[in-house]
């Protein structure tokens, strides 16, 4: 389905989304290559910039990492409260996509964060879309989405948002893209099985997933960073896909 409604996802088209805050972090001049970056839950921006360094590797690309701030919204599971997030939660086990609308604001949003790296002069071939938790949801939607081919997508202790419309709502653009699905095995917040079924899932589809499970919580540990460093140096050192 292409979605085309005022409460649809549309990352391909210009768009009346309100434009996200971001913090950047270049590891080095004129940046060839970039990684956009959705933070979890009642995070913010800053939340994984610390990692920076700890992605880069000698005689690599300078990249741009942009980590936006999502909008501050109230949010069901926390009692109303209001906090930075992409879409509101009433439940950790189910009706995790209720706000729609939430949802398509968010992927038009950092769909264009997409966009204006590509009009900064960085191909979109070079542009990996990353995500923690609901950030993650988000990255996975709008990657697959994305009507221009990317370099990549990460989906870390995440889980599938509207997976009956996953496939309908894909771009052939992205048919087949890498992606790198990290889970720790005691996450006590989104269960290890919802990122096994993801990546699962992803694979009947016909993308490229390299799973990994790690011995933490609902977290980031060292191994996984230096997987994921790993695996960005795969992307960036290939030549762009067609």
């Amino acid at each position: 389905m292409n979605i085309q409604e005022s409460a649809a996802a549309d990352p391909g088209g210009q768009g009346r989304a309100v434009e996200l805050e971001t913090v950047e972090v270049n590891t080095g001049p004129e940046p060839t290559a970039a990684v956009i970056w959705l933070h979890g839950l009642g995070a913010d921006g800053h939340d994984f910039e610390p990692l920076v360094p700890e992605l880069s590797w000698p005689g690599g690309p300078a990249i741009r990492y942009v980590f936006p701030h999502a909008p501050v919204r109230p949010v069901t599971i926390n009692g109303g409260m209001a906090m930075r997030a992409w879409y509101d939660i009433v439940s950790l086990t189910s009706h995790r996509d209720h706000d729609q609308r939430g949802i398509a604001d968010s992927i038009n949003q950092a769909a264009a964060l997409i966009r204006r790296e590509i009009a900064r002069g960085i191909p979109s071939g070079r542009i990996i879309v990353a995500g923690f938790s609901q950030g993650g949801a988000i990255a996975v939607q709008l990657a697959l989405r994305f009507p221009q081919r990317l370099a990549g997508l990460v989906a870390l202790s995440t889980y599938l948002l509207l997976d009956h419309r996953l496939e309908n709502d894909a771009h052939k653009a992205n048919q087949g893209l890498p992606v790198f699905v990290g889970h720790g095995s005691h996450d006590p917040m989104v269960p290890v099985q919802l990122g096994e079924m993801a990546a699962g899932r992803l694979r009947s589809m016909g993308h490229e997933v390299e799973f990994h499970r790690y011995p933490m919580p609902h977290a980031v540990c060292p191994e996984e960073v230096a997987d994921l460093a790993a695996w960005f140096r795969a992307r960036f050192e290939t030549p762009p896909s067609e």
